[in-house]
């Protein structure tokens, strides 16, 4: 991070995300990972790496309040009546079923309002050679999601080989996405796989812009 420029306070719960200045853009940023959302009421960009995980970018259209997850797997049964800021939560988050919930959450808890709610989604890319379908499991897993949830895709860039680089500024609703075509991007692959062990290892309890 950039010591000389103040950066806008987190949400609570978001203290532990990655926030920095990106001199490019010229303003407040979060970078999230593996398992991770974040929810920001103050015009900051959200970026992430995708390769065969979701992320939804979902916002308030009118009160510019919004959010981005990044996750695999759809769902874990054995999470259901736990809260976002515990460690329990903060586990569950991984999958698709709580990420998205605890996302909605959120930006409705921040002053946002479900009728104003504008959803975007990326990802599920197949670049893990030896699990074809969790690119696709991700993809229909969140389209179902959202359905059940009354929620239309407002924009989407899903499937393909590549892993995609994603930035999201839930103020405007704008999204730069990326697709690394030009490299085996072997950093995305194995944190994929290192975040698939470490979910193993937990105990069972609009427009797109090319850039």
């Amino acid at each position: 991070m950039d010591n000389s420029v103040s950066l806008p306070k987190a949400l609570p719960g978001f203290e532990h995300i990655n926030r920095y200045w990106d001199k490019r853009m010229n303003l407040a940023a979060a970078k999230i990972l593996p398992g991770e959302f974040y929810v920001s009421l103050h015009g900051e960009m959200i970026a992430t790496v995708l390769g065969s995980c979701i992320s939804a970018c979902i916002r308030d259209r009118v009160h510019g309040i919004g959010g981005m997850n990044h996750f695999m797997l759809p769902s874990q049964g054995e999470y259901s009546s736990v809260q976002w800021g515990s460690s329990h939560a903060s586990s569950a988050s991984r999958y698709g079923n709580w990420a998205m919930e605890f996302l909605i959450n959120e930006i409705l808890k921040a002053g946002g309002e479900r009728k104003n709610l504008e959803v975007k989604v990326f990802g599920g890319g197949n670049v893990l050679s030896n699990m074809t379908r969790v690119g696709l499991r991700n993809i229909e897993f969140v389209k179902t999601y959202l359905a059940q949830e009354g929620l239309r895709v407002e924009a989407s860039d899903v499937g393909d080989l590549f892993p995609r680089k994603v930035l999201y500024f839930p103020d405007t609703g704008a999204v730069k996405v990326r697709k690394l075509k030009q490299t085996r991007n072997d950093t995305v692959l194995q944190r994929e796989k290192a975040y698939i062990e470490d979910i193993n290892k937990q105990p069972k309890s609009g427009d797109i812009e090319l850039f």
